[in-house]
């Protein structure tokens, strides 16, 4: 079968081109898919379908069967025709059947086919191109002739009389081929750098999908960690607020108690008093001078001292409560809270310093872990060390932003923690955390837990009831907080000063170990 024949009966009656994505109907009629789609989207108003074709009627819209043998033959037509879809020019001399053209003469302004091409290219006054369907657009609109020159001053296309006679006369000008060469190779280059900031894009869309995934990763976590820390801030706000209301109310309790024992007090007096009077009134020496209770009847002062500064304290501080204060301290844990929450994303890499540590203390090979020994390391006798005590300082110090670190000390009863200034004493018996000026610690002695700084103590309110525990620094706010890592955590105390050294962490165990946790 000839090309133009096969063409013929690869065609779409519909859109009169070559098939695309070909389907048919019961009747057997081939059409493209959307060509077909788009004849059942009209007739669908009228409700009676219909093939285009033959005008076989449907009681409802066909259905659609895909052809893939007609598919396949498509495919295969202009895989080896690859110019017959592309050009839409035919033949001139194929009057009965339209072949497609493969190339054109602007001499005689045709279009042939492979069969006619033979006979015409002997000619040597033809010239060929491309298949074509605008032959002006291939000639001066001056001179109607061809275009054969490129006038680079211009830059626009001309032919013989624009260069010999007309406004391009005496112009720079180029052959089409070799002009054309030289813009294929500018536009080359310009591919070249497209190729180049296209991949340079794609690396930054590939990036930016990576940081996309690690940004969803973060924002699950958060998202769990914002629904947990608000979860226990309203339990907090809660129990702050119950706290705050209880201490409201006791003050009218307190004043009410009081009022009741200056009453039974009051009744108590007007008792002494009638029976005083009583013995104002006896004429009977010997009955007065034998009343056996006298002496507590005369003594007027019991008590009323105490009285009078109860009474004093109630009446102008309200009972002694500062409300402003309790939820100041209250709601400043809360906002510290979320500092650890988010400002604080992972724990510092805090190692020890060995050069530091007593000759009383036994250090790991990975500078985390402190342990008692009873046997003397024998460490040189440096000025950093620590003599009297089994202590050691951290490596790292930090002198601004937010930080905080972690202690397992679930392995000992006798353990100090803290931070200090890297002049602290370290000769002498006030070098111990928290007895100088210089240091905050957090302590435990057997059973008893405890805060201290500058050798003042302060006993916490209720043990710590988890083996860990968190030292966070805040270094601009001048604040060292404590914290038991429970379920949820929970603070414990905040140290508050001006600092005007860097800190370092500083840790003591007196019998069994401790153990800093975390850090990369």
């Amino acid at each position: 079968m000839a090309s133009g024949d096969l063409r013929a009966e690869l065609e779409c009656s519909v859109c009169l081109n070559i098939y695309t994505d070909p389907v048919n109907l019961k009747c057997g009629h081939n059409f493209c898919w959307v060509c077909i789609n788009h004849v059942l989207d009209t007739q669908e108003g009228s409700g009676n379908y219909f093939c285009p074709l033959c005008r076989k009627r449907f009681r409802s819209r066909p259905v659609l069967h895909r052809n893939i043998t007609l598919r396949n033959i498509v495919e295969n037509f202009l895989s080896a025709h690859p110019d017959q879809e592309e050009s839409g020019v035919f033949c001139t001399y194929c009057v009965d059947s339209p072949v497609p053209a493969v190339r054109s003469c602007l001499h005689c302004e045709v279009s042939l086919c492979d069969k006619h091409l033979k006979v015409h290219k002997k000619s040597p006054e033809h010239i060929l191109c491309d298949p074509t369907l605008s032959m002006e657009s291939r000639k001066c609109s001056v001179h109607k002739k061809i275009l054969d020159y490129y006038c680079t001053e211009d830059d626009t296309c001309i032919c013989v009389s624009c260069r010999l006679d007309g406004e391009h006369q005496g112009h720079q000008v180029e052959m089409l081929d070799e002009a054309s060469e030289k813009k294929k190779e500018t536009l080359r280059n310009v591919l070249q750098k497209l190729l180049t900031m296209k991949e340079e894009m794609e690396g930054r869309v590939q990036s930016l999908q990576e940081h996309r995934r690690k940004v969803e990763e973060k924002a699950a976590g958060d998202t769990e960690r914002v629904t947990a820390l608000f979860r226990d801030l309203r339990r907090r706000l809660e129990d702050l607020e119950k706290r705050v209301l209880k201490e409201i109310s006791g003050q009218a309790e307190r004043v009410s108690v009081f009022t009741r024992d200056l009453e039974i007090k009051k009744e108590e007096l007007s008792r002494k008093m009638r029976h005083i009077e009583k013995l104002c009134t006896m004429t009977d020496p010997l009955t007065v001078l034998q009343e056996s209770d006298t002496g507590d009847l005369c003594d007027t002062e019991d008590g009323d001292n105490e009285d009078r500064e109860r009474h004093e304290e109630l009446l102008h501080d309200g009972g002694g409560l500062d409300v402003a204060g309790v939820l100041h301290t209250g709601l400043s844990d809360i906002i510290t809270e979320v500092n650890v929450y988010f400002y604080i994303q992972e724990a510092a890499d805090i190692l020890l310093n060995v050069n530091t540590a007593g000759n009383k203390l036994h250090i790991s090979d990975d500078r985390k872990m402190l342990s008692w020994s009873d046997r003397n390391q024998k460490r040189p006798d440096t000025p950093e060390r620590f003599t009297d005590y089994p202590q050691v300082l951290s490596s790292q110090s930090f002198s601004s932003g937010r930080h905080y670190w972690e202690v397992d000390v679930g392995g000992s009863l006798f353990w100090r923690v803290g931070m200090c200034y890297p002049s602290m004493d370290r000769k002498d018996l006030q070098a111990g955390i928290g007895k100088n000026n210089k240091s905050w610690g957090l302590i435990r002695s057997r059973n008893r837990y405890f805060v201290r700084h500058n050798s003042t103590e302060a006993p916490l309110s209720t043990n710590i009831s988890s083996n860990r525990v968190r030292i966070y620094l805040d270094y601009e706010a001048g604040r060292i907080s404590l914290y038991d890592l429970c379920d949820p955590i929970r603070h414990l105390h905040t140290f508050t000063t001006t600092f005007t050294e860097p800190l370092h962490a500083v840790l003591c165990v007196c019998i069994g170990c401790i153990k800093i946790c975390g850090g990369t």
